[in-house]
């Protein structure tokens, strides 16, 4: 037997489902095309370049654009890290790029825009962007290299290696390098030169591809969020989590960490929240906790940082997280 009220739930909740998917499938397929024409125009490799010669200040605003526009996730973002760390790029100038990369990105623009429009989108990259360049000058500062473990990392059919955030003499990674025997620095070199119409044409397949990895994820979040919008009380949501509340902002920012999947299942519960009455600020530091700071993504680090330089980088999101959301509920709380 159904529970009274349960009936009206369930359906206000699939309908909620079909409302998000309708919107957020169209957008995510565009997104999913955004990410692989990047993936055409800035590979790894490409980034690593741009950044080598980058000192601080100019470096810290280059890293935070290219860690926003190049579709890394965590397992390909560490690797890149490690390359720029072991080309002897300054530790501030890479944590700019590492702050950026998951907080700030093709799929979070374009579901930021279909589910909270232009101001709150716009707001969001701003604000993201400014305190990642401002993290890394930050940590730039306080002379940490020394917390950068020395290992060796193999991705992407080449290695590279840090020690303390040091070059790594004759790497694949230096800024001037040899043709090795197993042709990981012939790259450049070697590879062909494609037409704009083969990487477009490739950015299509690749977007297929992307589409159909990631595409479950947004579903588990659209799914998420629908129970959440039918099933959960509004005042519920609002006694935990409300403005009443002076903690909810900061305990957001670490409540995302552990249920993180992706950003794009993130999205929709963080609108289906807002749906319930959460003030904007308190979601966006929900997102970007979740993103900075997964379980996934601390992992990886793990194998690259001391626990020293992992606890100061977990800091650092948190902190972005709250001082975000402190500035949406002071600024665009009658925006929603």
């Amino acid at each position: 037997m159904i529970p009274p009220g349960a009936e009206a739930a369930l359906a206000d909740s699939w309908e909620y489902f079909l409302h998000l998917a309708v919107v957020l499938a169209p957008l995510f397929l565009g997104a999913s095309f955004l990410v692989g024409l990047a993936q055409e125009y800035l590979p790894p490799e490409r980034v690593e370049e741009l950044l080598r010669s980058r000192d601080h200040g100019s470096g810290n605003v280059l890293a935070t654009g290219l860690g926003a526009v190049t579709p890394f996730c965590s397992c390909s973002t560490v690797p890149v890290l490690a390359g720029l760390l072991s080309a002897g790029a300054p530790l501030g100038m890479s944590f700019s790029f590492l702050l950026a990369s998951p907080i700030v990105n093709w799929i979070a623009v374009v579901l930021l825009f279909g589910l909270f429009g232009p101001v709150v989108t716009a707001a969001y990259v701003v604000a993201a962007l400014a305190c990642a360049i401002v993290g890394g000058l930050v940590v730039g500062a306080l002379d940490l290299d020394r917390y950068v473990k020395d290992v060796r990392i193999t991705a992407g059919g080449r290695q590279v290696a840090t020690d303390g955030g040091a070059a790594a003499a004759g790497g694949c990674c230096d800024p001037d390098p040899t043709p090795a025997a197993d042709g990981c620095c012939e790259r450049d070199a070697t590879a062909p030169t494609r037409t704009h119409a083969e990487r477009v044409s490739a950015a299509g397949r690749g977007a297929g591809s992307f589409f159909r990895d990631t595409f479950p994820y947004l579903l588990v979040g659209i799914t998420v969020g629908a129970l959440i919008h039918g099933a959960v009380p509004a005042e519920t949501l609002q006694r935990v989590a409300g403005p009443g509340n002076p903690l909810a902002t900061p305990l957001a920012a670490l409540a995302g960490a552990p249920i993180y999947v992706s950003l794009s299942g993130m999205l929709p519960i963080a609108h289906s929240l807002t749906e319930a009455g959460i003030p904007i600020g308190t979601v966006i530091a929900f997102v970007i906790g979740g993103a900075g700071i997964s379980v996934p993504n601390l992992i990886l680090l793990n194998k690259l940082f001391e626990r020293r330089l992992l606890a100061i980088y977990a800091t650092t999101v948190v902190t972005i997280g709250v001082v975000v959301g402190v500035l949406f509920n002071t600024l665009l709380s009658g925006v929603l």
